[in-house]
């Protein structure tokens, strides 16, 4: 190799030695880097498909924001989720790591929380109320990448309705758990008492995932590894505190935040106005009355008994 730097001869030695301990021949790979063309940020990203994937179903300008804004968060929720598997899937977990990935999470949240004024105050009311009767059933209720990081998060008897929870603080059996989960109430109409379309159809297409998803995780979600963690890891104030931070930012403001964009477009001077696929949505997002933590022992009772309550008796039942 005679007039190649030192370095680079070395490097091809290494990668020599890499492929033919795999069995791979390294001239063929050495084929393809001559070959393949220069990678372009557009092309890695692949910008042109991503940004052909918001159509909007009618011709008011400000759904183009709706829509943008709902795939955003869900590449967000992507984010978290690789971080859970991370989690749940390590062999050998330490504080540090466990802090590390959840101070990410919170991130993921905190960035979509704070940017979510864009849903509060960057759309027309009038707008809003026209376009979204083109979405029906449809609804942010439907977020399946969401309901799996609650199942990631915590064993579903932390995430049975509140009003029927302490029946439910022993029982195992995650399908009869599953029923019992707090969202499928906010999937019944508050006229009819019978199930919305808009529940049926997520029910149809995910129940049998998420039910799968909570018997793969049962004893292995991030409340179970963090109390299977050895007691000196376990009381790293640190790793409590992002625990604490992470309960707090999925189940109050990012709910929060949710109520000011309903506050804002749904709340009439006479009555509230119904949100997409008829849910309820008064019923379903307040945290005070849904009372979900995922780390419940993390908590005193006091804060437990007041989960939310300030903020969503300010805005909400005024």
């Amino acid at each position: 190799m005679e007039g190649i730097k030192p370095e680079i001869a070395e490097k091809v030695r290494q990668l020599e030695e890499k492929f033919k301990n795999s069995g791979q021949d390294l001239g063929s790979y050495l084929d393809g880097l001559l070959y393949d063309k220069y990678l372009t940020y557009w092309d890695y990203i692949h910008l042109d498909t991503l940004l052909s994937l918001q159509n909007p179903k009618t011709h008011f300008p400000d759904e183009e924001i709706f829509i943008g804004y709902h795939q955003i968060t869900e590449l967000y929720f992507k984010l978290v989720l690789h971080e859970l598997k991370q989690l749940t899937e390590a062999e050998e977990l330490t504080s540090d790591f466990f802090i590390e990935r959840i101070n990410r999470i919170i991130r993921y949240f905190r960035i979509q929380t704070n940017s979510f004024d864009v849903m509060i105050r960057g759309m027309e009311r009038e707008q809003f109320l026209k376009f979204r009767m083109a979405l029906l059933p449809a609804s942010g209720f439907q977020s399946a990448q969401f309901r799996m990081i609650e199942i990631y998060a915590t064993p579903l008897q932390n995430l049975v309705h509140a009003a029927v929870r302490k029946n439910y603080i022993s029982n195992e059996d995650q399908e009869e758990l599953y029923q019992n989960i707090y969202w499928k109430k906010g999937g019944i109409n508050s006229d009819t008492g019978e199930k919305t379309l808009t529940l049926r159809q997520f029910e149809k297409e995910y129940d049998e995932v998420f039910v799968r998803l909570a018997k793969k995780l049962q004893g292995k979600t991030i409340w179970d590894l963090y109390k299977s963690l050895p007691e000196e890891e376990k009381n790293n104030n640190k790793l409590i505190e992002a625990l604490r931070t992470l309960d707090t930012a999925v189940n109050v403001n990012w709910l929060l935040v949710h109520i000011g964009a309903a506050q804002r477009y749904l709340m009439g001077k006479k009555s509230a106005v119904k949100a997409t696929g008829g849910t309820n949505w008064k019923e379903f997002l307040p945290p005070s009355f849904q009372q979900i933590t995922f780390f419940p022992e993390l908590w005193n009772e006091e804060e437990l008994k007041n989960w939310g309550k300030q903020w969503v008796e300010e805005m909400i039942t005024q």
